[in-house]
């Protein structure tokens, strides 16, 4: 869906080709249901002319068996129809997705560029499910016209007069009611906007609650949500008065036409023109005209709504990579070897750097925004602006995102821990067993944090991690780091919320288990930098400083005052 940006009429098409079979079964279906609705006031009106009027008991009973056999139809007819296009809807929301899902986790990244998470799951729930509506209503938009087309048939036989006035009236109904969709469309897309702004603060300021009350900032979290869901809600209102002043102007558009077509009837029927028979059948197919209009209005709303969710959904799919995808694959087996010329990106100011396979480096950046930056370039999830960085000797860029990743692991400093056991947690998913995984646990301290939880490893760990403690987290994220085991992993301050004993301990195990692959320790804790076999300090976006970690210490005045502070 990448190649050549899909837009919101392509999201909309998709969803409905794929469910083309659904839906034209339920549009033949309710078409059925259609035509024998608009012919119950034809056979009452027959009744009345060939039974009431002449006093016949054998055509009564004729006609009401025709009646009868009416309504099983239409009523069969709309139960099977309602439930195929309900499973058309469905099934295009669920594709729809899965597009999203596959978009959002594809390697190449991009698509969650200057969007919260709780936006990308507004778009893959509400706006996904909107769109899957389009595909359920879409049969009862083609039956309602097929309502339509028969019933000025019907009236045609019984006057010409009133059928073309039922051809003619309803293309400029329908095309005023197209117009005055607009509005509709452009505030629920403003809306969606807004709900989905909401949705994503929210999720931001719950996953950040412990924080929050630690600085005690409470107050000015509820007063951004309150200010943000004031906004949806003013959204929503302004929608949802858009939406009851399109029903409301439609409904009388609507109510005005069939006025007219029952005054032109008993006017033919005053003149002698049509019998009391068509007259009732009349106005029965002018009241019964109703019902598609109301679906009309009904489904031109709901493709207004489909087409500001598309368009939504458009907007994420078309997402450029933020990473070329390049089709080579790492060297096998990869010594890792990295070497970084004149990279630019961000706060990184042209970084020229060499790291041996196999050896252990400590990176210092005394800008934060500097260590970020390195970490987003080493892990592929961004391309650097100048400059190359390559991997024993090939460019990230020439070679294949999902196998650099497998070669090089970058453990960001905030890794979220999942819902599941601690083991499933260290393992993340892949395969092995606690015999595998109990070296990295060691290495990390985290058979420590097993110990004193009630099932070990087996015990359930709440979204995020939220039942352990801060240094319990990056133990156990730590330990999934180091179990992926890696040609060349990358740690940012794994040890902050460790206390200092832990910290020498994870510091000499870390170094042992990863002996002869290359590490990268991108920290200010000196436990850590002193494991080393050297230390690269980066100051203004550049290398400033290179060697031992006691070397740098002793005769660095700033490297102390970042380090040893």
């Amino acid at each position: 869906m990448l190649d050549g940006g899909p837009t919101g009429g392509d999201v909309l098409r998709r969803a409905i080709a794929g469910q083309r079979r659904h839906v034209a079964g339920a549009s033949l279906l309710g078409t059925a249901h259609q035509a024998c609705e608009a012919m119950v006031p034809v056979v009452i009106g027959l009744v009345i002319d060939q039974a009431v009027a002449t006093g016949s008991s054998g055509a009564l009973l004729r006609w009401l068996l025709v009646l009868a056999g009416l309504f099983l139809v239409l009523s069969s007819c709309y139960r099977i129809g309602a439930r195929m296009g309900e499973r058309a809807g469905e099934q295009a929301a669920h594709l729809l997705r899965r597009d999203l899902g596959t978009r959002v986790l594809d390697p190449r990244g991009g698509a969650d560029k200057d969007r919260l998470p709780g936006v990308l799951a507004t778009i893959a729930t509400s706006d996904a499910k909107r769109v899957g509506g389009v595909a359920t209503v879409l049969p009862y938009g083609v039956s309602a016209l097929a309502g339509l087309a028969i019933s000025a048939v019907a009236l045609l036989r019984i006057s010409v007069p009133l059928g073309l006035l039922v051809l003619l009236g309803i293309p400029p109904l329908l095309w005023l009611g197209h117009r005055i969709s607009r509005p509709l469309e452009r505030r629920s897309g403003t809306e969606q906007e807004h709900a989905a702004q909401a949705s994503g603060i929210a999720t931001d300021l719950v996953s950040g609650l412990r924080v929050l009350k630690g600085f005690g900032a409470e107050s000015a979290a509820v007063d951004r949500y309150r200010r943000t869901s004031q906004d949806s809600l003013a959204a929503a209102l302004r929608a949802a008065g858009s939406r009851a002043w399109h029903d409301g102007a439609i409904l009388a558009l609507t109510g005005i036409f069939i006025a007219v077509i029952g005054l032109v009837g008993a006017h033919l029927a005053m003149n002698g023109d049509i019998s009391v028979g068509d007259l009732v059948a009349a106005v029965g197919l002018a009241q019964f005209l109703l019902g598609p209009f109301q679906l009309l209005t009904y489904v031109n709303g709901q493709f207004a709504q489909g087409r500001a969710s598309a368009d939504r959904i458009a907007s994420v799919l078309a997402a450029p990579p933020a990473v070329p995808a390049g089709a080579a694959a790492p060297a096998e087996p990869v010594a890792g070897a990295l070497r970084l010329r004149g990279v630019r990106h961000g706060a990184l100011r042209g970084v020229d750097l060499d790291i041996r396979p196999g050896s252990l480096v400590g990176i210092v950046a005394k800008d934060p925004a500097t260590a970020a930056d390195l970490l987003v370039c080493l892990g592929r999830e961004a391309a650097p602006d100048e400059g190359s960085i390559e991997l024993d000797g090939v460019g990230l860029s020439e070679l294949d995102p999902v196998g650099t990743r497998r070669a090089i692991l970058v453990a960001h400093h905030d890794a979220d821990l999942f819902e599941g056991t601690l083991l499933d947690n260290v393992l993340a998913g892949g395969e092995g067993d606690a015999a595998s995984a109990a070296p990295a646990l060691a290495a990390a301290a985290a058979d420590e944090v097993a110990r004193t939880l009630p099932d070990g490893l087996g015990t359930l760990i709440d979204e995020r991690g939220r039942s352990l403690s801060g240094g319990q987290r990056q133990r156990v994220a730590l330990a999934r780091a180091l179990a992926a085991d890696p040609p060349v992993l990358v740690v940012h301050d794994p040890t902050t919320a460790v206390d200092t004993v832990t910290e020498s301990r994870i510091a000499s195990r870390l170094r042992d288990l990863r002996e002869g692959r290359t590490t990268i320790l991108v920290t200010t804790s000196p436990a850590l930098l002193a494991t080393a076999d050297r230390v690269v300090v980066l100051d203004g976006g550049t290398v400033t400083a290179d060697g031992p970690h006691t070397e740098l210490a002793a005769a660095d005045a700033a490297y102390r005052s970042v380090v040893l502070a």
